[in-house]
């Protein structure tokens, strides 16, 4: 998506990465597949090319201190750094006084039984790194889960998180510019299921008093980090009406891709005139949107039904090109708008369902 921006607006993309016909290679002018760890091939792919931009964040410090060496790499590697770790992140976020859960660090199992007297049970463990949608993740409910959970750590660092019985999970997508300038989408409100992201939706149903809060935390994190692109910050809303911040996604986010359409300028076209210094787009919704994730499960059944789900004008399919669809994989989304975002919700859930009766 970033990529078909780019092209849109006279760019050429280069685009790195250890697979080959990738989502983006696709789109790209040139791909480069070669590993991250290959820094002689990054410093060459970082030569062609006037600025590096990347999408995800498990992508190795030393690929993007090498590329720097080089080329403008935003955001920065310092910042990537900070977020693809949840225990640097969480006290990075601290440290500067903004609402995070509960959290201790563990790296031995007398460290763990601490910890859980510290913050009580229920509680998360999580892997410190290169985690996501779930993955690396246990719950803890009594004395009894704690030696399995922290078997299934396999030696690496972790990270115990307090467990929030929130209301409601949101998030704020959000741009700031080389020139400090901020822009964002307001709040979009977020369902997951089996720990992936299934359905989000715009504007959130909560209190303006708490979205102007989420707004106003996205943007004094924005400032601290002195950031440059498109970023998430997702936040829980606790029972009593309070955020707290769950993850910082430094790059365009999944929960974001409700802007690709029924934005005037999505977060991929935010995030490329942010890295290549042109002033912001604007961020308005043409009418209230939603976004219904499409994982692999979707062909349990063989070929969905595109066009039953396309038959409502106001839908809009967007697959990503990946050639094997797996269980728990994002092959792509449906977009839907609506008078509402209830309204949007529901036209975007009844699309899915066309897909294939059984999802």
């Amino acid at each position: 998506m970033f990529a078909i921006e780019a092209r849109k607006m006279g760019y050429r993309v280069h685009t790195y990465s250890p697979d080959a016909d990738t989502p983006t290679g696709q789109v790209a002018d040139i791909e480069t597949s070669a590993a991250y760890d290959d820094l002689d091939r990054v410093r060459e792919f970082a030569r062609s090319v006037d600025v590096i931009t990347f999408e995800f964040e498990n992508v190795p410090s030393a690929c993007v201190k090498a590329a720097a060496e080089l080329v403008n790499v935003f955001p920065d590697g310092d910042i990537l750094h900070t977020t693809q770790d949840r225990l640097r992140e969480k006290t990075f976020l601290s440290a500067n006084g903004f609402p995070v859960v509960p959290f201790r660090h563990v790296t031995t199992i007398d460290e763990l039984d601490t910890a859980v007297a510290a913050i009580g049970l229920p509680a998360v463990l999580k892997t410190a790194g290169f985690g996501y949608d779930g993955k690396g993740q246990s719950k803890l409910h009594g004395q009894a889960d704690l030696e399995p959970a922290f078997a299934a750590l396999e030696g690496r660092d972790a990270i115990l998180e307090g467990f929030i019985d929130f209301a409601l999970e949101v998030s704020v997508v959000c741009v700031r510019g080389q020139d400090g300038s901020f822009a964002d989408y307001g709040v979009i409100e977020n369902q997951h299921a089996n720990h992936i992201l299934d359905l989000s939706l715009a504007p959130a149903r909560i209190a303006t008093r708490l979205a102007d809060e989420a707004v106003e935390v996205a943007r004094s994190l924005a400032e601290v980090f002195g950031y440059v692109g498109t970023m998430c910050v997702e936040f829980f809303v606790t029972s009593d009406e309070r955020l707290l911040i769950n993850e910082i996604a430094p790059r365009p986010h999944n929960s974001g891709h409700l802007t690709f359409g029924p934005c005037i300028s999505s977060q991929f076209e935010q995030q490329l005139r942010a890295v290549c210094g042109l002033p912001l787009g604007s961020t308005e919704f043409v009418a209230p949107a939603a976004m219904a994730n499409l994982i692999g499960d979707v062909w349990n059944g063989g070929e969905p039904d595109w066009a039953a789900a396309v038959s409502d004008p106001m839908v809009k399919l967007h697959l990503y090109g990946k050639s094997e669809p797996r269980p728990g994989r994002k092959m792509g989304h449906l977009t839907a708008t609506g008078n509402t975002a209830d309204e949007a919700a529901e036209r975007v859930a009844s699309a899915r369902l066309r897909l294939q009766k059984s999802y």
